[in-house]
C-alpha cells in the first residue's frame, strides 16, 4: 500500500480541528476520566470526524484513538506492522478545558515498526507541522530547516514537565538547573514540535503516552533533532507502554543535556 502524502493528511486534521476543536473552545463541557485526565466533547467530536474521514480514504489502514478502551487499543497494537493511524484528538485537554490556547491534535501512522508519517496542528496560531519518513519536516508548507544552535547548555530554553519526573530528578533539576530558563506549555506534540522549530532547545518529559509523542517524535527526526528515554533508549518502541522523552535539536546541546541527565558534568 502507498504510503499517504503527509500534506494531504495535514489539511485533513486542520480542517477537521478548525471545525470540530476550535467552535468549541468558549463553551468546553468537561468530564473527568477514570484515569484523573480530563475529557472534553471536543476529543469525542474530534477522534469521530477524522476516525471517519481515514477510513473513507484509506480503508485499509485501522485507527487507534486516545479514547478508545485499553483494550481495543492493545487489539488494535497488533496491526502495527502493516499499518495503524494513532491519533491524540486533543492534546492538551488540560488546556482546552481551562482556557489556555495551547492545545493541539497530533496524528501518526505506524509501519513496519517506524513511526512513518506525522502531523500536528497548532489549533489557536494555525500552524501545522507535518513530516514522512525521508521527506523532511515542514511547517505550513514550509520545510523546516535542521534546529542547530550555538548556544551552550547553560543558555539553553528548556521545556521541562517536572510533574512526571523522577523525584530525584525533578529536585535536582529545581536547585541545579543546567539550563538557562524553562517552560512547560501542557502539550507534549507541541513540545516536540518547537524543539523541531527550535523554540525549545532541550526538552524533558517523564513519562508521554504513544498518541502523545508519535507524530512531534517522526517531525523532530525529520527535522534532524535527536531524541532518547531517560535510560538512553528509543523513545518509540511500537508499543502503548509510557516513554520518557529527552530531546534537543542540536547534536551537541543534545549530548550535553544528556550528560547531565545521567548525572556527569555537561
Amino acid at each position: 500500500m502507498p504510503q499517504p502524502d503527509h500534506h494531504a493528511i495535514a489539511a485533513l486534521v486542520r480542517q477537521a480541528a478548525l471545525e470540530e476543536i476550535l467552535p468549541r473552545f468558549r463553551n468546553v463541557e468537561r468530564h473527568l476520566k477514570t484515569d484523573g485526565s480530563w475529557l472534553t466533547e471536543a476529543d469525542l467530536a474530534m477522534q469521530a470526524r477524522v476516525q471517519r474521514e481515514l477510513a473513507a480514504r484509506f480503508p485499509g489502514i485501522p485507527f487507534l484513538g486516545e479514547e478508545m478502551g485499553e483494550d481495543e487499543q492493545q487489539r488494535l497494537m497488533q496491526h502495527a506492522d502493516s499499518g495503524l493511524w494513532i491519533l491524540d484528538p486533543l492534546d492538551g485537554t488540560s488546556n482546552f478545558a481551562a482556557g489556555v490556547p495551547i492545545f493541539a491534535p497530533s496524528l501518526a501512522l505506524i509501519r513496519g515498526g517506524r513511526v512513518v508519517l506525522g502531523v500536528v496542528f497548532d489549533v489557536m496560531r494555525d500552524e501545522t507541522f507535518s513530516a514522512a519518513q525521508g521527506q523532511g519536516a515542514w511547517l505550513n508548507g514550509e520545510r523546516l530547516p535542521p534546529p542547530t544552535t550555538d548556544i551552550p547548555l547553560g543558555k539553553a530554553l528548556a521545556c521541562v514537565d517536572f510533574k512526571r519526573l523522577p523525584p530525584k530528578l525533578a529536585t535536582r533539576l529545581a536547585v541545579d538547573a543546567p539550563y538557562g530558563s524553562q517552560r512547560s506549555i501542557g502539550s507534549v506534540a507541541l513540545d516536540w514540535c518547537w524543539v523541531a522549530a527550535g523554540r525549545f532547545h532541550v526538552y524533558l518529559h517523564g513519562k508521554q503516552g504513544l498518541w502523545d509523542y508519535a507524530g512531534g517524535l517522526l517531525i523532530l527526526e525529520e527535522a534532524g533533532g535527536h531524541s532518547c528515554t531517560l535510560e538512553g533508549e528509543a523513545v518509540f518502541n511500537n508499543t502503548l507502554e509510557k516513554r520518557s522523552a529527552v530531546c534537543a535539536g542540536d547534536t551537541r546541546l543534545f549530548a550535553a543535556w544528556a550528560a547531565w541527565l545521567r548525572g556527569g558534568q555537561a
